[in-house]
């Protein structure tokens, strides 16, 4: 079971830690704040510890990423944006184990129906917008309206597959 994995792990990102984009394609953007959340961890004081950032590429323009929300007005304008859409999402994980990090940097394709006002108000209502990439998350309420084309759907969630896989493989030895 992951569960004992994942006890003390989870935060609303690492203090300090600057999460603006650098510039790049949004495979850099991504992999490069995972890499700093890694770094602001000075010591690790934990057998295993779990670092991880995800943003979605524009639709119109996969060089563009497209970060959290910053509130309920600029989720409206994401939402919208991805309505009746594909778009990929980019996840990259980093894991401190035996000593060292490893990153790994993947991607998967969600598409999304088209948001009628109601449904777009009802997604808004739910807050499930707040604090994720996009302004939504595929285990929420936007799980019935979106749907993964290409990819793992722990890519989408916020953990690389690769990485899902290392930490399952270590939860098996426990």
């Amino acid at each position: 079971m992951l569960a004992p994995l994942f006890r003390d792990l989870h935060q609303e990102g690492v203090p300090g830690v600057d999460e603006t984009p650098p510039t790049g394609t949004v495979e850099h953007q991504v992999l490069e704040i995972c890499k700093r959340k890694a770094a602001g961890i000075a010591d690790p004081t934990h057998d295993i510890v779990v670092v991880a950032d995800t943003m979605l590429s524009d639709p119109d323009d996969h060089s563009l990423s497209l970060g959290k929300p910053r509130d309920r007005h600029h989720a409206t304008l994401m939402l919208h944006r991805l309505s009746g859409r594909h778009h990929q999402v980019w996840t990259a994980t980093g894991v401190f184990f035996s000593g060292q990090w490893r990153f790994w940097c993947e991607h998967a394709v969600v598409a999304i129906q088209p948001l009628t006002d109601d449904r777009l108000g009802a997604l808004l209502d739910s807050d499930s917008w707040k604090g994720k990439a996009g302004g939504y998350d595929l285990a929420g309420p936007m799980g019935e309206f979106a749907s993964l084309v290409d990819g793992e759907s722990c890519t989408v969630l916020g953990i690389a597959g690769e990485a899902m896989a290392l930490l399952t493989s270590l939860a098996s030895l426990s």
